[in-house]
Order: structure tokens, then C-alpha cells, then sequence
């Protein structure tokens, strides 16, 4: 199999339009509902195959992202190797630009690139199962990131629902530059009496305008905003900015936060709201993009 020197795979942020969580399971782990898409900016990783299995990391964020043999990559890398025996590893480089431990699912959208960057090195089908095996080894989010389109996760991730075509979303993607532990703010979860549409994903195929999307979104929640909120109260502050703005049709946390996001009716509109908080909130990190799928 003739192979570029090196090839690169976009790990695209994932965002949690909405998230619902049905209960604790006995195992510690929590039963989701969330419809999640994928926005038009994230990592890139790169792989130079037939290289000794290795990661260096570089771009505005690679402090942050700790240890390097504690990253998904290696972790997806090797999960992969044990169910192929003939696998060809090689040298990958991440070019960290997503905020850490930050609700975007940076680390499982970088993990998920490794393995598609894998299956494209040694002639894996897309619907591999040792693939997707590797994947749920590897963490709970990391198979919606194997295949970043949208879809209605369930279980504790590891269900997912078919790909949705749904109409692209104008979005701004806020950060007020603290990480929250995933594992603390699920901890801090209480149940609450809440009465929200289904994530039907039957139903949500049916959505063809971007309007109709708005207006079914608009509706939904996050359960985990205020255990978040009561962990780091600047995502109240975050919160508040994004409602403010002009055009803001929702305003919601993303996963575990403390990323937080705007959806607009246009994109001029998320690029206005998002110049107008850069003014205002230089230390925040703050990107004007689109959700939906590759």
C-alpha cells in the first residue's frame, strides 16, 4: 500500500446541543441523552507511519494537555494494536488549539482521529469492529468522535444513534479559561423534575430547516449546568454574555463545560457576537464557527 510521508485528520470540537441525565448506575457510570454535533474547528493530529508508536504535541494549547503518555491518542493507538496483531503504528503529532477538560470532548475527538488516521494506514474498513472496539475501550466519547456526525448518544456514550443530516448551526463557542473535572461535575449531579422533548432520533430526521432546529433546541437543557455553575460560577458570567448578545436564539453549557455556546440564525450574526465579546472578555477563548458534521 503505497502512503503519503504524513497524513493529518481534523479532530473537530464536539458540542452537546443537549444533554439530559436519566439516572447513576450501579457501576458509578450515568445513563445520557444528547443530541451532539461537531463544529468546524478543533485539533489536527498527524501521522508519519512505519515510525516507532510516539506523540509530540505542539500549538497554543499543548501545555495544557498534560502528560503525554497519559493522551487518548497513545491510549486509542495501543487499544487498537491489541485487536490487530499486524498493525502498522507511527509518530503522531497533535496540534492542541481546543481548550482542556473543557466540555468540547477535546481528548476524544483527538483519540478518534488517531484511530481513523490508523484505519486509513492499514486498510480498515469504517465499520470495523476491532475499530470500534478500540474506540469504546479507549473512552465514553470517543466512538461518537470515530465518525464525528451528528447523532443522539445514549447509554454512557457507547449508543449511538444513526448519523443525522441536520442543518448547519451558526455558533459561538465561549470559554472563560477554567477547567472543570468531568468526573467532579457528574458527581455534584442531582436529579431534578424536568420536562423536555425526547431526542427522538425518528423525529429529529425530520427536521429539514435550520429554524425548526432552533425552535426544538430552544426547548431542551443541559442537567449539568448547575453542578458546573456551583463548581466554577464564571460559567454563570459566560452564560449571562451569550444571552445578551444580539441574535442569540439559545445560549447553553456544552457536556461537562466550561465551554459554553450561542446558536444564531446566521453566520454574520456569530461572528458580530463573537468580535463583540473578544472586546469585551480578551481572556476568554472565543470562536465563531459552525455545528454539524464532516
Amino acid at each position: 500500500m503505497s502512503l503519503p510521508d504524513s497524513l493529518v485528520e481534523d479532530a473537530p470540537a464536539k458540542v452537546n446541543l443537549t444533554l439530559r441525565v436519566l439516572g447513576r448506575r450501579d457501576d458509578g457510570y450515568h445513563e445520557l441523552e444528547s443530541l451532539v454535533a461537531f463544529a468546524e474547528c478543533g485539533d489536527a493530529l498527524s501521522l508519519r507511519p512505519d515510525s516507532e508508536l510516539s506523540l509530540t504535541m505542539r500549538g497554543p494549547r499543548a501545555e495544557e494537555a498534560g502528560e503525554t503518555a497519559d493522551n487518548l491518542v497513545l491510549k486509542a493507538a495501543r487499544a487498537l494494536a491489541v485487536r490487530v496483531s499486524t498493525l502498522r503504528l507511527g509518530a503522531f503529532e497533535l496540534d492542541k488549539r481546543l481548550p482542556v477538560a473543557a466540555g468540547l470532548g477535546g481528548g476524544s475527538a483527538d483519540a478518534g482521529a488517531a484511530l481513523r488516521l490508523l484505519a486509513r494506514t492499514n486498510g480498515l474498513a469504517a465499520d470495523d469492529v476491532r475499530l470500534h472496539n478500540a474506540a469504546r475501550a479507549t473512552g465514553a466519547d470517543v466512538p461518537v468522535c470515530l465518525d464525528p456526525r451528528p447523532r443522539v448518544m445514549s447509554g454512557i456514550g457507547q449508543v449511538l444513534s444513526v448519523p443525522l443530516a441536520l442543518p448547519k448551526l451558526p455558533a459561538l463557542l465561549v470559554n472563560p479559561g477554567v477547567a472543570l473535572p468531568t468526573k467532579a461535575v457528574f458527581a455534584g449531579w442531582r436529579p431534578a423534575v424536568a420536562h423536555y422533548d425526547k431526542c427522538d432520533p425518528a423525529l429529529l430526521a425530520k427536521i429539514v430547516s435550520r429554524e425548526d432546529l432552533l425552535q426544538f433546541l430552544a426547548h431542551q437543557s443541559n442537567d449539568l449546568e448547575f453542578s458546573a455553575i456551583a463548581l466554577k460560577p464564571e460559567i454563570t458570567e459566560v452564560l449571562q454574555a451569550l444571552r445578551a448578545l444580539p441574535g442569540r436564539r439559545v445560549a447553553r453549557m456544552s457536556g461537562s463545560g466550561a465551554t459554553c455556546f450561542a446558536l444564531f440564525a446566521t453566520a454574520a450574526q456569530a461572528i458580530e457576537a463573537g468580535q463583540i465579546l473578544q472586546d469585551k472578555y480578551p481572556q476568554w477563548w472565543v470562536r465563531a464557527t459552525a455545528l454539524g458534521g464532516r
